[in-house]
């Protein structure tokens, strides 16, 4: 997965942490979530603050 893949981090994410809520997250702690990701393979540094609420977003629409 590359930072571009927001829907498929965000399921990801929701599958592996079926009970956290996203919305108690700060952008540091979901971005070292992705990033530990097993299939997560990106430029760690290539992320912002956009990519971050889209995945965000993404996470919050399936739940």
């Amino acid at each position: 997965m590359r930072w571009t893949d927001t829907q498929e981090i965000a399921e990801t994410l929701y599958d592996e942490n079926p009970d956290l809520d996203p919305l108690k997250l700060r952008f540091t702690e979901l971005h070292a979530m992705i990033l530990a990701l097993e299939d997560f393979d990106d430029d760690p540094e290539k992320s912002n603050e956009a990519i971050l609420e889209a995945i965000l977003q993404a996470w919050l629409d399936e739940r």
